[in-house]
């Protein structure tokens, strides 16, 4: 019995460009994505340098880029949060039925512009429909790595099999299914976290 849904956020109740950022890095002069990149990119989303540290790394790869324009180009993953959803979340809150847990890589950074597109009235009724609220920047670890899965069901004494965590990167639901956790790897293109009781009802 699924007593614990722990959830995903981008792709799942926000939507995301996930390529727009390497397209306008491309445009402002970056020749390739780097390895490099990538690692810098992972230390910010785990909160291990600041957003100004951060910033200031790609000013020095690319001089001629403002300060502005390498955020809003960052930025550029961030889309909508369609209304729909938000009422889904809030209906299932409002039940009491499950414990709810939001577990995000995200940054400070691309946090500040989902509340600018979506609103922070929106944004905190959003926020106040989990039991906690879990930022990759905030707790220092990320998915897939084990260690989150594992530090979230320490945290809050849960029985693997009684979770059901929904994400939309199949590398992040493998590593919670091979912990124990009932998994449901969402297709962006193809679901709508609105039909979890269909798509889902086996578990349910």
């Amino acid at each position: 019995m699924i007593k614990t849904i722990i959830f995903d956020f981008g792709d799942v109740f926000i939507n995301l460009d996930k390529e727009a950022p390497i397209r306008s890095l491309l445009k402002l002069g970056v020749s390739q994505f780097s390895e490099e990149m990538t690692a810098t990119n992972i230390k910010y989303e785990v909160g291990r340098i600041s957003s100004q540290s951060f910033v200031q790394w790609y000013k020095n790869l690319i001089p001629n880029a403002s300060e502005t324009t390498l955020i809003e180009a960052w930025n550029s993953i961030i889309l909508d949060f369609p209304e729909h959803r938000l009422r889904f979340i809030e209906e299932l809150a409002h039940s009491k039925n499950f414990q709810l847990i939001l577990l995000s890589n995200t940054n400070a950074l691309h946090i500040e512009k989902v509340k600018e597109n979506m609103s922070q009235d929106r944004f905190d009724r959003f926020k106040k429909c989990f039991h906690t609220f879990y930022l990759s920047h905030e707790i220092h670890l990320r998915k897939p790595h084990p260690e989150i899965f594992e530090f979230v069901l320490e945290a809050h004494g849960l029985t693997p099999n009684e979770c059901l965590f929904i994400d939309d990167s199949k590398e992040n639901t493998d590593t919670a299914k091979r912990l124990g956790i009932h998994v449901w790897n969402n297709h962006p293109k193809k679901d709508d976290i609105t039909e979890l009781f269909s798509k889902m009802k086996h578990l349910f």
